[in-house]
């Protein structure tokens, strides 16, 4: 801008002078005063083109802190993809289930994804306690019967993947954002303490520039779960995840 102005001000000035020149030394200065004013129009033309392509739409979105897919909507998790444009960056990730895990346990829920888990210590507004089954029986095997009824009850959509004597893994499409891919289910009985640990996340998360919160599943992991938890009569081992409060 600074040169710009300069240019006009030279410009300007240049103008004036020429017409106080008189008609006598008019044709002595012409040459020279000519080529002077081309160079005075080349720079400012040159000033006005810099001035334009910064103001441009295109070069303002290029300097913008725009998602990528090196921004930070997969902390934390695993074996993800990024789509990302100007406006919104999705992100899916499936390496969280217990296969995946050396130790065995169920995967916390990190910042950037949505569900609750048992094992979110370190993320409080994703973590829900155990269920204990003692308020229907002490034996553990007729509790995870009951536990697979309850499950496969929920919801017609919903479809256990795999099932053995201590482990559960289901999917059903997600409920909230609509359109997007599916929601990851995990039972894990554990008989020595009488208590079920769970984990229900989203696979799919989608921020809205410049958000960096995901877009709220609207508590339907969360909501989906009291279901089971209602349909069974069990208890919680703690205080109840009330769930987000966001839109």
């Amino acid at each position: 801008m600074a040169t710009m102005m300069k240019s006009f001000i030279l410009l300007s000035c240049c103008l004036t002078a020429s017409s106080l020149i008189t008609p006598t030394d008019r044709n002595t200065l012409q040459i020279s005063s000519n080529l002077h004013r081309r160079r005075v129009l080349q720079t400012l033309s040159t000033s006005l083109l810099t001035f334009h392509t910064l103001a441009s739409p295109s070069h303002a979105g290029a300097v913008q802190d725009l998602p990528t897919n090196q921004a930070a909507t997969s902390a934390g998790r695993r074996m993800c993809q990024t789509d990302t444009n100007p406006t919104r960056t999705i992100v899916e990730c499936v390496g969280e289930l217990r296969q995946f895990n050396k130790d065995g346990r169920l995967s916390g829920v990190s910042a950037t994804e949505n569900g609750v888990s048992t094992s979110a210590v370190k993320n409080p507004s994703r973590f829900s306690p155990p269920w204990t089954y003692l308020t229907e029986t002490s034996d553990s095997k007729v509790a995870w019967k009951s536990l697979i009824a309850a499950v496969k009850g929920v919801d017609d959509k919903l479809e256990i993947i795999e099932l053995t004597d201590d482990y559960l893994y289901a999917t059903i499409p997600t409920e909230y954002p609509p359109g997007l891919s599916y929601d990851d289910i995990e039972f894990l009985l554990r008989p020595d303490d009488n208590i079920v640990l769970y984990r229900s996340v989203s696979r799919t998360s989608v921020f809205v520039y410049p958000l960096t919160q995901p877009v709220s599943d609207k508590n339907s992991n969360l909501n989906r779960l009291q279901k089971i938890r209602d349909r069974l009569g069990w208890d919680e081992m703690g205080m109840r995840q009330e769930g987000s409060k966001m839109i």
